[in-house]
């Protein structure tokens, strides 16, 4: 069997010099193992949603309950959940064409303006495409004073390439700002220079050899962050499992407590969230909706994001890794840990139990 840490346990001084030829000597030895990287950029995961178009689908008919229903004395919160949860995007599109031409008037300030709470923040989050909703979301994490990190880290490290050329599009057309400028303006430090390199995602990309696995590697106190960096943002994610099982026959420890014992703070918990979402995605999300629900009160926001956002996306295989990980289904879970309107919209976004 090939020796991979022959080379990172040499006693050579730590020169720039040295650590360069190591880490070459590293990356030819491991070529030979796993054959060099891919060069295209990674196909998007096949889609798994929990809401798809409806069937004879009506939406002028639609935008007129919606009207009566925002009208009615008190609000019919529960037809307003039953249209807009069991449709599409598109389809909710054309229902908001069709309502501003019936009521004359924004179907997103009217809805703002009937409803109130996390199902309001649910509701106007619907009423937005899935990149749209996400570069909403990024904004409102670097808004104002503070930032709030967790959102950062989930909406940054969790997207795939595609995912994010869309929502810096959108960023762009929405807030007329560039998000690398914002996130530069917002974080610092080595995580900055991760979150930057994870959102400058080239059309195409020629990903370069694993050179972080030299650093994680030598047995020293500190690491080369900037290698780790260069690797962990490059997502080619059958490349990336690849090199993660081969790290576990030279390294006496795994990639994740690899990570937590060299790095700390947002730094650490951004490497953790790539490592799970390059593993199984899916269950990465399903651990955040499990965690978000774990406490007496659920944390509303955390819920609402991944609802919204994966509804249309992969959440049915969500559903499927939460039941499997947790030994009860998604469905259950939050009518246990959520109330009134706000529930029955999550259940129905949810699609079900399993």
């Amino acid at each position: 069997m090939v020796d991979l840490g022959a080379d990172l346990r040499l006693s050579a001084p730590s020169t720039p010099f040295f650590c360069e030829r190591r880490a070459q000597n590293f990356v030819l030895r491991l070529q030979t193992v796993i054959g060099p990287p891919p060069c295209f950029l990674q196909e998007p995961e096949p889609r798994c949603p929990t809401v798809v178009p409806v069937k004879d689908f009506d939406p002028t008919h639609d935008a007129a309950r919606i009207d009566a229903a925002i009208k009615t004395k008190g609000v019919d919160e529960q037809t307003i959940i039953d249209i807009l949860t069991r449709r599409s995007c598109q389809q909710r599109r054309e229902i908001a064409f069709e309502y501003e031409r019936m009521a004359k008037k924004d179907l997103s300030s009217a809805l703002k303006g009937a409803l109130s709470g996390s199902l309001e923040a649910l509701m106007l989050g619907l009423m937005k495409s899935t990149a749209q909703f996400d570069a909403s979301e990024l904004r409102a994490s670097m808004k104002g004073l503070g930032t709030d990190e967790e959102v950062l880290i989930e909406m940054v490290c969790s997207r795939g390439e595609e995912e994010l050329m869309e929502i810096k599009k959108e960023y762009r057309e929405m807030f007329k700002k560039e998000v690398e400028k914002d996130i530069a303006g917002d974080t610092s430090g080595n995580f900055a220079k991760l979150l930057l390199a994870l959102v400058q995602v080239p059309s195409v990309r020629l990903l370069s050899p694993p050179q972080s696995l030299y650093e994680a590697g030598v047995k020293r106190k500190g690491t080369d962050v900037t290698t780790w960096i260069s690797i962990m943002s490059q997502r080619s994610v059958p490349h990336l499992q690849k090199v993660f099982e081969r790290y576990k026959s030279y390294s006496p420890y795994d990639i994740k407590e690899s990570i937590k014992k060299e790095v700390k703070g947002d730094l650490e918990k951004s490497f953790l969230t790539l490592v799970e979402c390059f593993e199984n995605r899916q269950l990465y999300f399903a651990n955040r909706l499990n965690d978000a629900m774990k406490s007496k009160g659920a944390k509303e926001k955390v819920l609402t994001r991944i609802m919204v956002s994966r509804c249309e996306v992969d959440l049915m295989k969500i559903r499927t890794e939460f039941k499997k990980h947790h030994r009860r289904s998604l469905y259950q879970t939050i009518a246990e840990h959520t109330k009134g309107d706000y529930q029955k919209a999550l259940l129905s976004l949810c699609g079900g139990d399993d």
